[in-house]
């Protein structure tokens, strides 16, 4: 399964040249540019085993570096600064890695 089979290619194209630059990063204006919290939760959760490259359950740190890459493969990685605000942003439980619902969260507060 591709991401665009869930999100259409014109969003992601819009929402991965909005945050071009180093440090212009935040997940909910990707979340809401790309129209992932808009997505039933059966769409969310696809999106998110995609983004969980090692399929252990969790979006770790190293993922979240990478994220952009997922959407579009030409995209940059995030700084460590924006990976450490993703991660904060997304992590409730605060153990260091975000689950399906964090993640869901994250995304419907978009």
């Amino acid at each position: 399964m591709a991401i665009t089979d869930v999100l259409a290619a014109s969003d992601i194209s819009t929402a991965i040249n909005a945050c071009k630059a180093k440090d212009s990063f935040s997940p909910r204006t990707f979340f809401a540019t790309v129209g992932l919290s808009k997505k039933s939760p059966r769409e969310i959760e696809k999106i998110f085993k995609m983004l969980d490259q090692d399929k252990s359950g969790f979006i770790e740190q190293d993922e979240l570096q990478l994220f952009l890459q997922n959407f579009s493969k030409g995209a940059r990685a995030l700084t460590a600064a924006e990976t450490k605000a993703f991660l904060m942003a997304g992590d409730m439980d605060g153990d260091g890695k975000i689950g399906w619902e964090e993640f869901s969260a994250l995304v419907n507060a978009s």
